[in-house]
């Protein structure tokens, strides 16, 4: 029997009676000794189709998008800028497909995408993941507050960086520790803000463009030409520029770092989630398109890369491409509204990170790989505990207050990068072993949610993304710095040792064959709660609309 059951443990259960998972009869019932199906032990399921979608879209538009694309366009120009971005596009789509395939066959509640990987390939990688997921959300909850003192410097107040960020960490704490309702409402408005501003953004950026900005100065593809498309990058000629485009590849991973999961974090959480998460799924590559195709090559289009003001270790919160590009047509006034849109979405992300993180840290605790204390939660399914420590570590952006507030924020996001990196290729060859279980014990037709290309699109985006965590400071070997490859590869080692260190103490099997991974503990109880769900109907033009879009 595998530590999950044996894989009737469903009809073990009333001789297979349907089940209702919030209903007293599963008291006592768990699985793997410590995630409960009892409906007192669980987290609330608060989030409504709208805030699932809006959750994906809050999640994939950050400041990595607004802030740190001005760092790549200045490093590399224009063109590797938009190819890095519409490459980066295609490996998170293919990660987010694995994602919705999963969740949406067993979307437990409390579970999250580590658990997965402890039950489908091996217990030291879940641990390993588990850790490493949650030291990203910490660090990147750590890196808005960072960007969002940048952005609040803009305006030159008298109000000191430290009181910039308590304000920042203060109000995400405050968002997450109420309910999870509020978090998804707040997550939705702050995601309905972005949205409104990268579409007007591209919008101003095309009239910029077409020449119908105050200066009337049609630029087209002017930049592309002056200072030029590429800036050979580490060596002259057709190296250089493979070189400036791959380096604008593997950093274009902040911006999308982690996105993905967030759908699957909040699967648990989510209503009717065999409906949601696929529409959720499915509208993330054209979403992605939208808001970093489009906008990646207009913004190449409006700022030339040699601008001094784009981000460095000496810029302030100008580094912003859209601002300076709205300043350089002459469009007084609107810079301050962009940036004040543009702090809203350093918030929203450090929101939906604060609220990521401590969903992992509380399925560590479920799962018995991080102290009990982290199990418990409010009155309304609140894990309160976890959320504290993830937010506890996030203190770390007070670091802006003795350092220079750029380089703190690339700090961060060179840690976070690599670790998101390593956490897309656990996601993968989880995802790649889940469907192999399902392919040999004749399962994989029940999948509920099926996506293009698997299993080769899996094992494509395993291999690139492997190529990217291994060269992603290359640089460093070419002009050597200590700084940089520690940024770039202190986190690989750390989680070997997570990896290696658990396997050797709990002397876990390296190999779980494909017949033995359990992958039908708790879907009968899924199948049951979802079977309940009703499509909703419109009943006019505009709710049909609103079901579209949310």
């Amino acid at each position: 029997m595998s530590k999950y059951g044996d894989g009737n443990f469903a009809e073990k259960q009333g001789g297979g009676e349907a089940l209702d998972v919030a209903s007293s009869h599963n008291q006592g019932q768990v699985i793997d000794g410590t995630i409960s199906l009892d409906a007192n032990h669980q987290l609330q399921r608060g989030l409504k189709s709208r805030h699932i979608q809006f959750l994906a879209l809050g999640g994939a538009i950050g400041t990595g998008l607004f802030v740190g694309s001005g760092g790549i366009l200045a490093t590399v120009g224009p063109a590797p800028l938009w190819l890095a971005y519409l490459s980066m596009m295609l490996l998170v789509w293919i990660v987010m497909n694995c994602i919705g395939e999963m969740c949406t066959y067993l979307p437990l509640r409390g579970i999250t995408l580590p658990y997965f990987t402890e039950r489908f390939v091996d217990a030291s990688l879940g641990f390993a993941a588990g850790w490493n997921y949650w030291y990203a959300y910490a660090i990147l909850v750590a890196a808005e507050a960072s960007a969002g003192a940048i952005l609040l410097n803009y305006w030159d107040t008298p109000v000191p960086t430290w009181a910039w960020i308590t304000i920042i960490l203060v109000v995400n704490l405050v968002l997450n520790i109420i309910a999870v309702e509020v978090f998804g409402e707040a997550e939705f408005w702050f995601a309905s803000i972005k949205f409104i501003t990268i579409m007007g953004l591209i919008i101003v950026g095309l009239v910029i463009m077409l020449g119908g900005g105050p200066n009337h100065q049609r630029l087209g593809f002017h930049y592309w030409n002056d200072p030029g498309a590429f800036k050979e990058y580490l060596a002259p000629g057709a190296t250089g520029r493979f070189a400036a485009y791959w380096t604008a590849f593997i950093r274009a991973g902040f911006s999308f770092i982690t996105s993905p999961e967030l759908i699957g974090l909040a699967a648990g959480e989510t209503v009717a989630p065999r409906r949601n998460i696929p529409k959720a799924a499915r509208r993330f590559l054209g979403r992605l398109a939208v808001f970093y195709g489009i906008s990646s090559l207009i913004v190449g289009c409006i700022v030339p890369s040699d601008n001094k003001n784009l981000l460095s270790g000496t810029s302030d919160a100008s580094a912003s491409p859209w601002v300076i590009g709205i300043q350089l047509a002459g469009i007084g006034g609107l810079n301050h509204v962009i940036n004040a849109a543009i702090l809203t979405s350093a918030w929203s992300a450090g929101n939906a990170f604060l609220y990521s993180g401590s969903r992992i840290l509380y399925s560590l605790a479920q799962n018995g790989q991080a102290p009990a204390i982290f199990t418990r939660t409010t009155r309304r399914g609140v894990p309160y505990t976890a959320v504290l420590m993830t937010w506890a570590f996030s203190l770390l952006a007070y670091l802006n207050v003795s350092n220079n507030g750029a380089q703190v924020f690339t700090w961060f996001s060179n840690l976070s990068t690599i670790s998101g990196y390593i956490g897309w290729i656990v996601l993968l060859i989880t995802y790649l072993r889940f469907r192999q279980a399902l392919k040999v014990q004749g399962l994989l037709a029940t999948l509920p949610f099926k996506t293009p290309g698997q299993p080769y699109a899996a094992w494509f985006a395993l291999v690139m993304i492997s190529i990217l965590t291994l060269t992603n400071g290359f640089q460093v070997f070419v002009k050597w710095n200590y700084k940089d490859f520690l940024a770039a590869y202190i986190t690989l080692p750390a989680f070997l040792v997570l990896y290696f260190g658990h396997k050797i103490w709990h002397r876990t099997p390296f190999h779980k064959p494909a017949g033995e991974i359990d992958v039908l503990t708790g879907k009968k109880e899924m199948d049951d709660m979802c079977a309940n769900d009703v499509d909703p109907v419109p009943r006019n033009w505009l709710e049909k609309i609103w079901f579209w879009i949310a």
